[in-house]
């Protein structure tokens, strides 16, 4: 509660002032961003500190320019870890205890950790060979995959950035440090079509406060993607293709035996092909959207050859009921292939490559490999400032014989990035309750509440048998200058 209250009256404070102007050196505009994040975790009960709380923070500062034939970029990141638990990690299967425990390990046991680095640093050439709209980029950049195209219409650019963007290449912004990319990045406009063509380098990151270098991990991606319809009948297309290449000599986690996991040091190569289309139907009743997103994959996993798919249905009703509360009600189904047999010599996991998990698991206990979600959102938009949202995730394991994986992607030479845990056949994995409010009390500060209660099923109770429900929550401040 004290923490509560000390945020409501920060927020005044802050409300209070007015905002500050863009800083100009010459034609070189300098701003940046500072968040701070309190998490409280209470993780399933097992044999380590499931309870503990700490602070993360990042502060951002960028220098750019726009000229008429080129623009760049310079930002620096300087995030810092403070009062990190040295005591939230157990021996497999159960391991970390919450984030809290990713952060610890990723930085050398230190319980405070900091470091400055460069998160972005690029040129984009503008307007290639004379033509509008054709843009190369060359440097470290920050990329979601989907966000090629802002649609024009309100409803459609709200769900696909929740919904569609980051599913599987994505900066993860979300914990503390973040990912970019070095590599190359074209964008160029065909009629209504827009092109997208990248191909880069994962940098170290996300958990690991050091993000100076990068990765064996790196990926070639394509798209097409283009608007339809008009009016209140709009809606909005993409296909793509993803080469992928993680050629680190470490293991690999899947549900192998570890003796084999160990001995199998070769490359992922993997190809993952689809796309999606989001609709959206003005009707009496309110609007209407839906969401149509599917992939399949094919390539080698290590000496396995390696077969996938992922698959995800929305929808989506804004009833004209409570104007004064904006109810905006949606659901759906997702599912991601999991392996079914460890000894055949096939891998059939569905790889999430190098997304940002956040938006489609906020309690991060669960990741879109060998899973099926269930799920409902109300959103309410009593102010044009505030937004309120609650979900409900029906969890549970697509394929009983892998196991429950949890991650992000790569982010160290030395750590694959996802972890998994054996959940001796059980299948039900959990049901999650969240709620969340976030307050743009000004164009430069934002504050965020969130508490998230996960309800263990059978797959969690085989891992912590002493208690089979965990909760997690934060107060976030961001300042935008």
């Amino acid at each position: 509660m004290k923490l509560l209250a000390l945020a409501g009256m920060l927020a005044l404070i802050l409300n209070a002032q007015p905002p500050p102007k863009p800083l100009k050196l010459g034609s070189v505009t300098v701003s940046g961003s500072f968040r701070s994040r309190f998490e409280m975790w209470n993780w399933f009960d097992g044999n380590a500190n499931g309870s503990y709380g700490f602070s993360g923070n990042i502060l951002r500062l960028s220098f750019a320019q726009s000229l008429k034939q080129i623009d760049w970029q310079v930002e620096l990141a300087a995030p810092f870890l403070l009062g990190l638990p040295n005591d939230a990690i157990a021996p497999a299967p159960q391991a970390q205890f919450g984030l809290g425990g990713n952060y610890f390990a990723a930085n050398k046991n230190h319980r405070n950790a900091a470091m400055v680095f460069p998160k972005q640093g690029f040129v984009r050439f503008k307007n290639l060979g004379g033509a509008k709209g054709h843009n190369l980029r060359i440097g470290r950049f920050e990329w979601s995959d989907g966000s090629e195209v802002t649609p024009a219409d309100a409803t459609l650019a709200a769900v696909k950035a929740l919904r569609i963007n980051q599913r599987i290449i994505g900066p993860f912004p979300w914990p503390h440090v973040g990912r970019s990319f070095d590599g190359a990045h074209y964008t160029g406009a065909r009629g209504k079509i827009t092109i997208t063509a990248l191909g880069a380098l994962a940098t170290r990151g996300v958990f690991q406060v050091d993000g100076w270098g990068n990765l064996k991990t790196g990926f070639f991606y394509g798209s097409a993607a283009g608007p339809v319809g008009k009016g209140e009948n709009v809606g909005e297309w993409r296909l793509l293709g993803i080469y992928y290449d993680d050629w680190r000599p470490i293991a690999k986690t899947d549900n192998r035996p570890a003796a084999a996991r160990l001995a199998d040091l070769s490359s992922i190569r993997i190809g993952t092909w689809g796309g999606h289309y989001l609709h959206k139907s003005g009707t009496g009743a309110g609007p209407v959207n839906f969401i149509i997103w599917g992939v399949a994959q094919h390539g080698k996993w290590g000496r396995l050859d390696h077969a996938a798919i992922a698959l995800d249905l929305e929808a989506g009703w804004q009833p004209k009921v409570l104007p004064k509360l904006r109810p905006w009600i949606s659901g759906g189904f997702a599912h991601a292939s999991g392996d079914g047999d460890p000894a055949n010599g096939k891998h059939g996991t569905f790889h999430q490559l190098l997304p940002t998990p956040r938006p489609f698991a906020r309690f991060p206990f669960f990741n879109m490999m060998n899973n099926q979600d269930r799920f409902g959102t109300l959103t309410l938009r009593p102010h044009k400032a505030v937004t309120a949202r609650a979900e409900f995730h029906g969890l549970r394991l697509a394929n009983a014989r892998d196991l429950w994986y949890l991650g992000g992607g790569a982010f160290q030479p030395w750590s694959f990035g996802y972890v998994g845990r054996n959940a001796s056949g059980a299948r039900s994995l959990a049901n999650l309750y969240d709620a969340s409010v976030d307050w743009n009390v000004n164009p430069h500060v934002g504050l965020t509440f969130y508490a998230g209660h996960a309800q263990g099923r059978a797959a969690v109770k085989a891992i912590y048998p002493r208690g089979v429900n965990g909760q997690f929550g934060y107060i976030e401040l961001l300042y935008k200058f």
